[in-house]
Formats: C-alpha cells, sequence, structure tokens
C-alpha cells in the first residue's frame, strides 16, 4: 500500500469525495472525520436533523462542508442530499460511509483502489456477518436483505445493507426513489442492479462496541417492517417490468435488432 498521501492525491484525481450521514453521533463523529482526512480531503457531512451535539462538534470542525436540516427526514434523504452536493461540485465518485465508528477510514484505499480496476461501478463494502461483536437482529435482517435482492435482481451480494460504499454519481443523479430512511440504502442497490451498472463487493472490517456503548438508530419494528413493504413492492416491479424489459432487451441483441 503506498502513504496515505497518496491516497489523497488519488481521490483527488479520480474526483471523489466522502459523504458522512450523521444523526445523534456527537461521540464519534469527530474520531470518523478526523481519519477520513487520512485519505480523502473533501469531507461532506450531512446533519440529518441532530438533537444531540452533532452541531457543536460541526462548528469546531474546519475544512468540512456541511448540510444540516431539520427535522430529521431519515438516511435515504441525507445521502441523496450529498449526492446532489457532490453532483453539483463536479465530483465522479462518492464514499459513504456511518458516523458512528463502525466503518474503518482504512479501508478507504480498498475503494479507490477497485475503483481503478472497475471503473463507473457501485462497490459495496461487505461486512463479515458472523462478526463475534455483530448484532443478531442486524444478522438476520441483513440475510433477510439478502435473500430479496437476490429474488429481485439475480444479482447474489453478501452484504446488501451495508452503509460503507462507493457510488458513481453520474450513474445514479438522476435516479428517483421512494424511500427516505433506513431501507433507503437497498431500494438503491436494487435500481442500480436494474439500470445495469456493475456491483462490486469488497472485503471490510467493521466495530462494533460492547453492547452499553452501542448508539443504534434502526427501530426493530418499524423499520422491519417498512423493508418489508419496499420487498413487496420492488419485488411486484420486477416480475411485472424489470425482468421482462431485460429479457425483451437481451432478445432485441440477439436478433441484432440493438
Amino acid at each position: 500500500m503506498t502513504s496515505n498521501i497518496n491516497y489523497i492525491q488519488l481521490a483527488e484525481k479520480l474526483q471523489c469525495c466522502v459523504i458522512i450521514p450523521t444523526f445523534n453521533n456527537a461521540n464519534t463523529l469527530q474520531a470518523v472525520i478526523d481519519d477520513v482526512r487520512k485519505y480523502v480531503s473533501v469531507i461532506v457531512v450531512v446533519n440529518d436533523g441532530s438533537t444531540d451535539k452533532t452541531s457543536d462538534v460541526l462548528s469546531a470542525c474546519s475544512g468540512v462542508t456541511v448540510i444540516s436540516y431539520k427535522p430529521n427526514k431519515g438516511k435515504g434523504y441525507a445521502l441523496r442530499k450529498g449526492f446532489k452536493h457532490a453532483v453539483a461540485s463536479g465530483f465522479r465518485y462518492a464514499i459513504t460511509l456511518d458516523s458512528d465508528g463502525q466503518h474503518m477510514a482504512d479501508d478507504i484505499p480498498l475503494f479507490l483502489d477497485e475503483i481503478q480496476r472497475y471503473p463507473e461501478s457501485l462497490i459495496v463494502g461487505s461486512r463479515l456477518l458472523m462478526h463475534e461483536n455483530m448484532p443478531g437482529g442486524s444478522t438476520f435482517a441483513n440475510k433477510f436483505s439478502n435473500f430479496w435482492f437476490r429474488l429481485q435482481t439475480g444479482v447474489n451480494l453478501p452484504d446488501t445493507q451495508s452503509g460503507f460504499r462507493l457510488y458513481p454519481l453520474n450513474k445514479i443523479a438522476d435516479m428517483h426513489f421512494v424511500t427516505n430512511r433506513y431501507e433507503a440504502e437497498l431500494e438503491m442497490l436494487v435500481r442500480a442492479a436494474w439500470r445495469g451498472i456493475n456491483l462490486i463487493n469488497i472485503a471490510i472490517r467493521v466495530y462494533y462496541p460492547p453492547v452499553e456503548a452501542r448508539v443504534s438508530h434502526f427501530r426493530p419494528y418499524k423499520d422491519f417492517f417498512r423493508i418489508s413493504v419496499l420487498n413487496t413492492f420492488i419485488t411486484i416491479i420486477a416480475f411485472v417490468y424489470a425482468y421482462p424489459a431485460k429479457l425483451i432487451s437481451r432478445l432485441m441483441r440477439i436478433g441484432g435488432i440493438l
């Protein structure tokens, strides 16, 4: 691995920024930003209506672009706000990671290396689902999500709920979504697969603090219900539109029409 400064230069060459959506993670946000600075110079933090000391942390943090609004509107909404800013600022790629310290910023070089090999791809950081400290509910939800994603797209990804990703902004800028909250990241993957964007997974590390120190915004009943509703909707669209459209396109290519 080359020096960190080379990765900062590489991110600039690739026109890649980092987007950090955050909601009430004041205790870990500064450390996450400091770690990300070692690899990428342009950081966009989207303060999704935090009610803790997040605003104070960001006020004391120089060299970071901050997008703030109230009330809280959900992670999906925050990501889209970040994407919109990145596109308007001329960036080609955006890496997203969570503000709770779960993701390791020193895995960012893995994404930058991979996107050079597979330009315009959407890269998903794949966690080890059997990690000793991973909450059991998260493991189940991820396997559940992976199953539906494979059914809806025909693509096998081992971690469809990971928030550590690299997005090709020009490929997703004009996408329209129906969800704003936790489940939005799944919808983004499905729509990317339907659009024919190359999806790649890379292994990443993850840190889960002790149970008593965790700050989670996942609401087991509400979010699981929302994910179930989304999966039902997407599955219907997949079999009514996406799969038939893909089949027709393939037949037309075979017939030399396209």
